[in-house]
């Protein structure tokens, strides 16, 4: 028997399928994701949301489709039955002080999160003294009762997110509020007892004081820590009260502050 007959046959590549990126059942699980399905999805949350989300539904299609198209496993045009039979869509709606993001292929819910409303329009008046800023927003937060929980790596992304925002670096400053957040989400995977956990409160008190600059929070402040909050978030949702819900507030009184002095 040659060495040709002795190898094991190579085992058949496959395509990576909606249930292998998405809690989906049904038909649509175990459909290949093409191409023009993630086109289609990212042409409809631009259109419904202004941009296509990092880390969302589309983004996470595109890379999909990228690689089966690259393995030669779908065509480059081509879209599954369901996408084109049933289309995609993008859906908000309002609960309470927040907005509820779905994102479905068909009739199939391929992603769903939570964001604080944040007004549409911050005028540059609103950057006067009375303003909330960002460190008083992250004080805020470490107030309610998200103070107690454990820092984890979305908390630490949001406050590194603030802290560029507050500087206009696009950097972690060395020893600030960002690197210890970062730190303390590092800490508490090592740490087993809850007790020994660094909490948002251990890291957010005084944190007005312990930013070099601080600012008044405007809208684009809070979009940019919402979005680092929820990219690093599995269940992409904001934390309750978090630094992302604060930032929000904080955006929304800055506006009502400046309209109602108007």
């Amino acid at each position: 028997m040659s060495k040709e007959q002795l190898k094991k046959p190579e085992a058949k590549q496959e395509a990576i399928k909606y249930g292998d990126i998405f809690n989906v059942s049904g038909e649509l699980a175990s459909k290949p994701i093409a191409p023009r399905d993630a086109a289609l999805m990212q042409a409809t949350e631009n259109e419904a949301l202004g941009q296509t989300q990092k880390g969302g539904p589309a983004a996470l299609m595109q890379s999909a489709a990228a690689l089966n198209a690259g393995a030669g496993l779908v065509g480059r045009r081509d879209i599954s039955d369901v996408a084109r039979e049933q289309g995609v869509s993008v859906s908000e709606t309002k609960v309470g002080g927040g907005r509820v993001i779905t994102e479905s292929v068909g009739r199939h819910v391929v992603g769903q999160f939570v964001e604080p409303d944040v007004p549409m329009h911050t005028p540059a008046t609103a950057l006067e003294k009375d303003a909330v800023t960002i460190g008083e927003a992250l004080e805020a937060s470490a107030l309610t009762e998200a103070g107690d929980k454990a820092v984890e790596e979305s908390d630490a992304a949001a406050i590194q997110a603030a802290e560029m925002r507050a500087t206009g670096r696009n950097e972690t400053e060395a020893g600030g509020l960002g690197a210890a957040a970062q730190s303390a989400a590092t800490w508490n995977t090592r740490s087993v007892g809850q007790t020994q956990k660094t909490t948002l409160s251990d890291v957010l008190t005084d944190a007005k004081e312990k930013l070099p600059v601080d600012k008044a929070v405007t809208r684009e402040d809070a979009e940019a820590v919402i979005g680092a909050e929820l990219r690093n978030k599995l269940d992409m949702r904001t934390t309750p009260g978090g630094v992302a819900a604060s930032m929000a507030t904080a955006a929304t009184l800055n506006q009502n502050r400046n309209v109602g002095g108007a």
